[in-house]
């Protein structure tokens, strides 16, 4: 789980002293999570803006709700307040926020986008391509986007079939399919045209 400082709850609970609404807390999550585009934030919520599912954890003076599809992203995570010249910086280090340390347990979404980031897109991204999880279908089948060189790139089937989905579905056995969400019409960046 994460772990808050002393000196980032006292400054945490400084901020939330500040609002003019009482029992306001913190809620914690990963947008973007298990991508590299990820980002861990921390938000105000007030009374009754907590999500189903949240965990809330109880600090000196506010609490804390942690997403509860945030959570294999944040552990390991730290928030901390170290004061300087300019007043003080609140720091978020979240090592497991882009590729989350996924386990036989994890959900299908998680150990798919895993794969994906951790295996396919360093190959792809030798020319200039990514692929990221779009959703879940039909329970088993996972939809993809492809962008960067992979967009419109006349070795797109190729890559998807030989590479992509084979991938997927020898570590993933739950997997029933993959499909492309890809519109490739637009050539513009593609790898090969």
């Amino acid at each position: 789980m994460i772990e808050i400082s002393e000196s980032a709850q006292g400054y945490l609970n400084e901020l939330l002293s500040k609002q003019e609404e009482a029992d306001v807390g913190i809620r914690v999550f990963v947008a973007q999570p298990g991508t590299p585009n990820a980002e861990t934030c921390i938000a105000y919520c007030r009374p009754g803006e907590e999500q189903e599912g949240d965990l809330p954890v109880s600090y000196d003076g506010f609490t804390a709700w942690f997403e509860e599809r945030s959570l294999p992203y944040l552990e390991d995570a730290k928030v901390d307040y170290q004061e300087d010249q300019m007043g003080g910086q609140l720091t978020i280090k979240a090592p497991n926020a882009r590729v989350p340390a996924v386990g036989p347990d994890a959900s299908l979404e998680d150990r798919i986008s895993y794969v994906l980031y951790n295996e396919i897109n360093p190959g792809l991204a030798a020319h200039g391509g990514v692929v990221s999880l779009v959703e879940i279908v039909d329970e088993s089948v996972a939809v993809l986007q492809f962008g960067g060189g992979c967009q419109g790139c006349a070795a797109v089937d190729i890559t998807l079939k030989n590479g992509v989905e084979k991938s997927l579905l020898e570590q993933i056995p739950e997997l029933s399919g993959i499909r492309d969400a890809t519109d490739h019409s637009v050539t513009e960046h593609a790898y090969y045209q």
